[in-house]
């Protein structure tokens, strides 16, 4: 795992257990053939954990509650 892109990311999400299930799903949904929403290379060898994380870093992927505004 990158510990610079979960540092970033991090700092976009206050709840730890949301952060950790919104995570998780996104490595999941990329796992399954979805999209990736950042730049990368045919060759890139970034794990699909390391690309969720990114993508939360830069706000391509937004992780909330229902419930918030």
């Amino acid at each position: 795992m990158n510990e610079e892109y979960l540092n970033r990311a991090r700092k976009k999400v206050k709840d730890v257990r949301l952060f950790i299930n919104g995570v998780s799903k996104r490595a999941r949904q990329l796992s399954n053939g979805s999209r990736r929403l950042v730049p990368t290379m045919p060759e890139d060898e970034r794990s699909n954990l390391d690309i969720a994380l990114l993508e939360v870093a830069e706000g391509k992927i937004i992780i909330s509650s229902g419930e918030e505004n």
